[in-house]
């Protein structure tokens, strides 16, 4: 199901700074290295046509703004019609095949990297011992003042929600 909202590739603003602040790994930080700018469209549907062996499918659904130190790509998802990308939901797709809806919206993201957890953490292990990163916060509370929500709350929601992406995504692997 393709869903157009706008093919529009500029990086969002509450995106482009999370881009500006240094994610160092360590075991209780998050794992994520942001990118300046979404992938292309192009790049995009190369990597998923990669990922599902699909030489069929076309990444239009997908807006990918950045990566896990294994090469997952963390993922705006156009599925809501006719809704601006922050109001579309943040996925994982990573390298060994995970899948999962970690936000249910860019305001949810950027409180799940304010806690410390990064898009793979919050598939793979929710529940691990969360180390916040004031400034994440700081982008977080200007970005989406009033929507302040505990990591855990935030992929409750993405999962209750969402709860057939996974589904969707393996019905699209060859």
């Amino acid at each position: 199901m393709s869903v157009i909202v706008a093919d529009d590739r500029q990086l969002l603003p509450a995106l482009a700074a999370v881009a500006d602040v240094p994610f160092h790994y360590a075991e209780d930080a998050a794992d994520f290295e942001p990118f300046p700018a979404f992938l292309s469209a192009e790049e995009t549907t190369e990597w998923l046509r990669a990922w599902t062996r699909n030489g069929e499918v076309d990444g239009d659904e997908f807006r990918v703004f950045g990566q896990d130190g294994t090469g997952g790509y963390a993922a705006i998802w156009l599925t809501r019609p006719d809704r601006p990308l922050a109001d579309q939901p943040v996925v994982f797709l990573g390298s060994e095949g995970e899948a999962g809806v970690i936000a249910a919206d860019l305001a949810g993201f950027l409180w799940l990297l304010a806690d410390g957890l990064g898009p793979r953490e919050a598939v793979d292990s929710p529940g691990q011992k969360l180390c916040p990163d004031a400034a994440l916060s700081a982008i977080a509370e200007r970005f989406a003042p009033g929507f302040r929500r505990p990591a855990s709350a935030v992929i409750d929601a993405a999962a209750r929600e969402f709860p057939d992406f996974e589904a969707t995504v393996v019905a699209l692997c060859r």
